[in-house]
């Protein structure tokens, strides 16, 4: 019997920003901190991540806002079928709120959920944390006023 779970979580940076950061190579590994990775931002091209532990093939892809891939890792056994990852991202005043729901994961695989939040949520956040300009405290500067142009006085 196959399962399914759902987890999700604010990353502090914009929906694109997270797309494009997960179908790119380099910076997928970065954000993840796990070593290599492969991406594309082609449907129909395969992707891995981990030093080639998790892999699978790019099946829907809607810039911004939402990715669907075939996912298995070396755990799985040969005869078991791929599952299924499906990112939808939205914007929030936080940055965005990524919602990743796993489908059709073999029996016997249970440490996925744990394992998103880990390797991906938690270094995610950290990165993007890093490349997001720090928040001033206290309240926001009010614009100059603009200098008023005023008839002469007459003497």
């Amino acid at each position: 019997m196959s399962k399914k779970f759902t987890v999700s979580a604010v990353i502090p940076a914009s929906p694109q920003a997270i797309y494009d950061a997960w179908l790119d190579s380099r910076t997928h590994g970065k954000m993840t901190g796990g070593g290599k990775a492969k991406a594309s931002p082609k449907v129909g091209a395969k992707h891995a991540s981990f030093d080639g532990y998790a892999m699978g093939v790019n099946l829907e892809l809607v810039p911004g806002e939402r990715i669907v891939q075939s996912w298995r890792t070396t755990d799985f056994a040969d005869a078991d079928p791929d599952s299924r990852v499906t990112l939808t991202l939205a914007k929030t005043a936080d940055g965005a709120k990524l919602t990743l729901v796993h489908t059709d994961i073999p029996g016997g695989q249970d440490d996925y959920k744990t394992g998103w939040q880990e390797y991906y949520f938690a270094p995610m956040k950290a990165y993007f944390a890093t490349l997001a300009p720090p928040k001033k405290p206290g309240r926001a500067k009010k614009k100059p006023a603009k200098a008023r142009k005023t008839a002469p006085t007459p003497r």
